[in-house]
């Protein structure tokens, strides 16, 4: 069996330096708000390009802090609408939800499985305070419309990076393109801990102070809690595991590129539709390499007959889910058509040519 990711062959490429360093934190005795911390967020800052990064415990606590620190710092306030691609993972509408906001849907482009931007003027409103843009399956999301949209309308731009660290658009990387961005650090993430980890990254010095005292207890000095917060802490083992990863991200990336490229050549059956390949590589980090087929179910039984393991990504969409019951009349067509067709194959920096060509001659005769 092909697996989808086969994450004990990714961590296995680094396991020297992730078991020393695991090692070093055992005997520091130091195991929250550390110096591996402070370095990974070092690191982060320096990778992203921005100048404050802040860990915290996973990347759905990364969303919910952002939109926390907005509301107490006044700029948002309960019942004010975030815009929000009606086809991403659920997390992102947990986060705004969880904040007492409202989440506004606007569908995605069929080609890009990105949001629309030409759709999202239509949804704001006077309670509108914040685009959310997802990156989803790797391909960042941005254009010099969507900055003029928020100026014009005075609103956040906060991007869910969660799938697409280290991808550029016009030699800025995903999380300094916005205000402020949330990152997952889940470890089937193309920057994957050894457990779950997340962080946010911004320019701003006093939203950055704010989420790291949230995270903490509402506290930025030991006892004195300033606001109410909450205990959502990027903990020293994960850091240290991160810290060794993020050398070798850009290669990961771009041996992810490669897999991409391969199947885009060689996939051939009329019945499967690949996904966009960017004019600008490094625009997508190819976290996802998501097929569709109008017989979906068909073709992900076809495959795992013939040793394939493949994944959905994503089977119902947000609005549709029994969490979310006052959405889920709403008709949105090409949201509702992508979840039903897509599927995802295997794609990592570890997998084999032969396992590529495996998978490419499985489904050029389905």
């Amino acid at each position: 069996m092909i697996k989808f990711l086969d994450l004990k062959a990714i961590n296995g490429q680094y396991q020297s330096e992730i078991e020393e360093q695991l090692l070093k934190v055992f005997r520091s005795g130091w195991y929250i708000l550390g110096d591996e911390l402070r370095s990974f967020q070092n690191n982060l800052s320096a990778f992203t390009g921005v100048k404050h990064a802040v860990g915290v415990a996973n990347g759905l606590d990364a969303l919910r802090l952002i939109f926390k620190a907005y509301i107490q710092s006044g700029v948002m306030q309960e019942a004010d609408e975030v815009i929000v691609p009606a086809n991403t993972f659920i997390a992102s509408v947990l986060a705004i939800s969880d904040n007492r906001l409202t989440p506004v849907f606007v569908e995605p482009d069929i080609e890009t499985y990105n949001i629309d931007i030409s759709k999202i003027e239509e949804k704001i409103s006077s309670r509108t305070k914040a685009i959310l843009l997802v990156h989803l399956y790797g391909r960042v999301v941005f254009s010099d419309e969507l900055t003029a949209l928020a100026k014009k309308y005075n609103l956040k731009i906060i991007e869910d990076n969660a799938q697409a660290i280290g991808a550029v658009w016009q030699g800025t990387k995903t999380g300094a393109l916005g205000d402020v961005a949330a990152f997952s650090f889940y470890p089937g993430k193309n920057l994957g801990a050894l457990g779950d980890a997340g962080a946010i990254t911004t320019h701003d010095e006093q939203l950055a102070s704010r989420v790291q005292a949230i995270a903490n207890y509402g506290s930025s000095e030991k006892y004195i809690h300033d606001v109410m917060g909450v205990n959502s802490r990027l903990d020293e083992i994960q850091a240290a595991v991160l810290n060794v990863k993020m050398k070798y991200l850009d290669s990961e990336n771009d041996k992810r590129r490669i897999v991409a490229g391969f199947y885009i050549n060689e996939i051939r059956n009329k019945k499967i539709i690949l996904p966009q390949m960017p004019q600008n590589m490094d625009e997508h980090v190819w976290h996802l390499f998501v097929v569709r087929c109008e017989h979906r179910n068909d073709l992900q039984a076809y495959l795992e007959k013939n040793g394939i393991q493949t994944l959905i990504h994503y089977p119902v969409p947000p609005h549709l889910q029994k969490a979310y019951p006052g959405y889920n009349h709403l008709q949105l067509g090409i949201t509702e058509k992508i979840h039903r067709e897509v599927l995802s194959l295997p794609i990592s920096s570890v997998l084999k040519i032969e396992e590529m060509q495996k998978i490419v001659d499985v489904i050029n005769t389905y």
